[in-house]
């Protein structure tokens, strides 16, 4: 079996157990990176197209839908990242026997988790917008954003599957040109079916589900030329010790991202308490900021797989080294992203808003003074997904995922009390108060974690 610098019948899969941490984890991050960029960019586009070409109150609709549709996307997108631990341990381990009956097992969680999620989630569109104190003016559009979401959950899991499993073995290219023929899909789509059709929001949100339904096409056509991932009639056997393995993997996990978006949920209703024109503005901010924060998101996802293979390799000397090496990293990410956004966020920000509009000005206002908060908190940002990933590659979930209820707790804490003594703009700082909270909980178990996963491993 070739891994990493070979081919495995064209499709490349790195066998992270072996060579210089910190390359190995840049060159694994920079194609997620990529992809993670690609990815935000049918948001991006989807938020561009719709706050110049059809107007604010659209803005603020995607805006007021947003933490809504989070709530579901990273709660699928964390049962699939959990499920992904155990195929990275098997092959960190060689047993390529069972891990086809994990796959196998994976592919069989997915689709209950995401029939079962389609179901719950379009029930619960109207409630929640309701719950959320959603502006009249925007809650038609939210509404129209979130059923055409949300009926493509079945999509939006699977493509998340087979972009978890690919990985997990180790594979960041293939996820990365998927994303990148999608992205592309998407803005054809999104300008063919907004200022085409005029379909507004409805249009915008399909052409989303349809890309995503492209990059699962590539993911699988990619898994499928795996010769060691080849299912058998007799990997599809239910296996109960591994479903409840993944579950207990899966459930933690995505539980945890559902978490922390409720306390996003109840920081967008103060947000819908502060008028359209401030919405609109945060919700600029918060698409610049979803682009910028595909490197943390990358490195943490780098982290998992490189986490897991090595315990599923017994090598503890190369876990210290890998989280050193990501720490290095983490801290020249953070320092550039600064930099370029003091330079650039302002005119960054400005091409989600008409400057035809009455309130743009003050929107991009709004906008200018979240990023620069957000900014601020950024390397605790870095700190959080490199220990949280570690745990979870290790198959620790208990701590990340209280992490994820003490980060919901913090973000609504002070959502809710902040803007009582300083304004409107004490809601700008809920996120890195959030961060910082879930970021010294991971880190301190990690250390505690990872000396007895040594003495274990010495024995």
């Amino acid at each position: 079996m070739i891994f990493s610098q070979g081919r495995c019948d064209r499709v490349r899969v790195t066998d992270m157990t072996h060579g210089r941490p910190i390359r190995l984890i840049l060159l694994f991050s920079l194609p997620l990176m990529l992809g993670s960029v690609f990815q935000q960019l049918y948001t991006i586009v989807d938020t561009i197209i719709i706050g110049r070409g059809v107007g604010m109150q659209a803005l603020a609709s995607i805006g007021a839908a947003d933490w809504i549709n989070w709530l579901v996307l990273w709660g699928l997108q964390g049962f699939t990242q959990g499920f992904a631990i155990l195929a990275a341990q098997e092959f960190g381990a060689g047993a390529y026997d069972r891990l086809r009956r994990v796959l196998a097992m994976i592919v069989k969680l997915s689709c209950w988790f995401g029939i079962a999620g389609t179901i719950i989630s379009l029930l619960l569109v109207r409630p929640l917008l309701t719950l959320l104190r959603t502006d009249p003016a925007v809650f038609g559009g939210a509404q129209t954003y979130l059923y055409v979401q949300f009926g493509g959950s079945l999509i939006i899991i699977a493509y998340n599957m087979a972009a978890a499993v690919l990985r997990c073995l180790g594979d960041s290219r293939t996820p990365l040109f998927a994303i990148i023929a999608a992205s592309f899909a998407n803005i054809a789509l999104d300008l063919l079916f907004v200022m085409g059709f005029g379909w507004g929001i409805f249009g915008a949100s399909f052409a989303t589900v349809l890309a995503q339904l492209i990059a699962f096409l590539l993911c699988l056509r990619s898994l499928r030329r795996l010769p060691f991932v080849q299912l058998t009639k007799a990997d599809w056997k239910t296996d109960p010790a591994i479903l409840l393995h993944l579950c207990r993997l899966g459930i933690p996990t995505g539980l945890q991202m559902s978490m922390i978006t409720l306390g996003g949920m109840v920081l967008q209703s103060v947000l819908n308490g502060f008028g359209v024109v401030f919405v609109a503005g945060y919700t600029a901010a918060n698409k610049l900021y979803g682009i910028l924060e595909s490197a943390s998101v990358a490195f943490g996802y780098a982290m998992t797989a490189y986490m897991g293979q090595n315990r599923g390799a017994r090598n503890a000397a190369r876990m210290d080294a890998g989280i050193r090496a990501v720490l290095a990293l983490s801290a020249g990410f953070t320092a550039a992203i600064v930099m370029a956004m003091l330079l650039a966020g302002k005119p960054l920000l400005g091409l989600f808003l008409s400057t035809e509009e009455a309130g743009a000005a003050d929107a991009l206002a709004v906008a200018y003074q979240y990023l620069m908060v957000l900014m601020a908190f950024l390397f605790a940002l870095f700190v959080l997904q490199a220990y949280r990933s570690s745990l979870q590659g290790l198959g620790e979930m208990t701590v990340p995922t209280l992490s994820g209820f003490a980060e919901m707790l913090m973000r609504m804490g002070a959502a809710l009390v902040l803007p009582v003594f300083i304004g409107k703009s004490g809601v700008f700082f809920a996120e890195g108060a959030a961060w910082v909270c879930a970021a010294a909980l991971n880190l301190v178990w990690y250390y505690i974690r990872i000396g007895k996963i040594k003495r274990e491993m010495l024995k």
